[in-house]
């Protein structure tokens, strides 16, 4: 399993993607019934895409504790971020639901959100060492 030392960049953007899938997985999940008629989608739904954010918000927070980290873990919360941001969009343009324009701005919103912390993530990938080359570099 390929390991690296992962950036503070990197632990900050995974913390910040945390914090964001804890705080609209609470909302979603304890005010999808007040939400429901604001955003024009069904509360089950809601309910659905907060429960299905804890979790994710816990693992995120994990990651970003560590200083070393599976590549292929940080791969995964990219990858799982960017099927969000399509899926995302899917669910406005498919005709599944009506959203109020509330609702699609909300969508957007958060699509946005998701897109511009999925790029930090990305960049402090790119500024984390792999752990061969740290061990590399402290043998010089």
């Amino acid at each position: 399993m390929a390991l690296i030392q992962s950036s503070r960049f990197l632990r900050n953007a995974l913390a910040l993607d945390a914090a964001a899938c804890a705080a609209t997985g609470l909302l979603l999940t304890f005010g999808a019934d007040a939400l429901s008629g604001l955003l024009g989608f069904p509360a089950e739904f809601l309910r659905g895409a907060g429960l299905v954010l804890l979790p994710c918000a816990a693992a995120l927070a994990f990651f970003a504790g560590r200083v070393r980290l599976p590549r292929l873990a940080v791969y995964a919360v990219i990858g799982i971020n960017i099927l969000w941001v399509a899926d995302s969009v899917l669910i406005l343009v498919a005709g599944w639901f009506t959203p109020s324009t509330l609702g699609i701005a909300f969508v957007l919103a958060q699509a946005a959100a998701v897109a511009i912390v999925t790029e930090l993530e990305v960049i402090g990938l790119k500024r984390s060492v792999s752990d061969a080359a740290g061990a590399e570099a402290a043998l010089r």
